[in-house]
C-alpha cells in the first residue's frame, strides 16, 4: 500500500518568542488605590472607554465542570454593583451547566491600551427573574430571536439549521414582544477577591489584591 506522505510544515512568519512591549503608561500605588475594589474597577472601566479600548466590557469567564475540566471563554459585562459583576446566558449552555454544578467563577479583563487587566474570583448565581426578564426586554429584537433559535453549546447540523430555527421563531413572535426564553437570564459573579494589575518597564509589574474578609476588604501587594 502507497503511504501517503505528510505535507511539509511551513515556518511562523513571526517568532513570538520575540514579541515583547515595554509597558511605561502608569503605575499602581496603594496610597492611590480605592479601599473598595468595585470603586477601582469602576473608574478603570471609565477610563476604558474612554480612551476608546474596543468592547471594553467584553472579559474572559473560565469555569470549572463536575469532573474538575476547566473552561474558559469571552462574555459580555451587562452590569456591576456592590453585588458583583452580571453577564447573561443560556443556562443550558456548558458555562450554564458548569456553573451549576461548580458555582464559583473566575472573570478577566485585558484593557491592552491602557497596559492593564483586573481578575475577579467569586460565587456564582443567578440573577432574579425580574432583573433578566428586564435586560431581555431591552435587547435588540434580533438577539431576542436568536436566544430562542440557538441552543447554545449543542452540537447541530449546520448553518442552514441554525437560520431555519431563526426563521421559525421570527414567525412564532411575528406579533407582540418577544419574552424571555425560561432557559436564559443573567448570572452573577459575587466577588470574593480581585487582582489589579498596571504593567510596568521591564516587566515590574504592579499587581494588587483585595481579599474579602467577612465586611471588609484587605490589600497586599504580589510580586510581577
Amino acid at each position: 500500500m502507497r503511504s501517503r506522505s505528510r505535507p511539509p510544515v511551513s515556518a511562523p512568519i513571526t517568532d513570538p518568542s520575540q514579541l515583547r512591549v515595554d509597558y511605561k503608561r502608569a503605575a499602581l500605588s496603594e496610597r492611590d488605590a480605592a479601599s473598595d475594589p468595585i470603586e477601582l474597577f469602576t473608574r478603570w472601566f471609565d477610563e476604558a472607554v474612554a480612551a476608546a479600548i474596543p468592547e471594553p466590557n467584553a472579559m474572559t469567564l473560565a469555569t470549572v465542570d463536575a469532573a474538575g475540566r476547566p473552561t474558559a471563554r469571552i462574555v459580555l459585562m451587562k452590569g456591576v454593583d456592590a453585588r458583583g459583576v452580571v453577564f447573561h446566558t443560556n443556562y443550558d449552555s456548558r458555562k450554564g451547566r458548569d456553573l451549576a454544578a461548580n458555582p464559583r467563577a473566575a472573570l478577566l479583563f485585558f484593557w491592552v491600551g491602557l497596559e492593564r487587566q483586573v481578575r475577579i474570583d467569586g460565587a456564582a448565581e443567578r440573577v432574579s427573574a425580574e432583573d433578566s426578564d428586564a435586560y431581555f426586554a431591552a435587547r435588540p429584537r434580533g438577539s431576542q430571536i436568536s436566544a430562542w433559535a440557538s441552543p447554545q453549546s449543542a452540537r447541530v447540523a449546520d448553518r442552514a439549521w441554525l437560520e431555519a430555527r431563526v426563521a421559525e421563531f421570527e414567525a412564532r413572535f411575528a406579533s407582540g414582544a418577544v419574552p424571555r426564553p425560561p432557559n436564559w437570564g443573567g448570572m452573577r459573579v459575587v466577588p470574593d477577591r480581585f487582582e489589579f494589575w498596571q504593567g510596568r518597564t521591564s516587566r515590574l509589574h504592579d499587581r494588587l489584591v483585595w481579599s474579602r474578609q467577612g465586611d471588609r476588604w484587605t490589600i497586599e501587594r504580589l510580586a510581577p
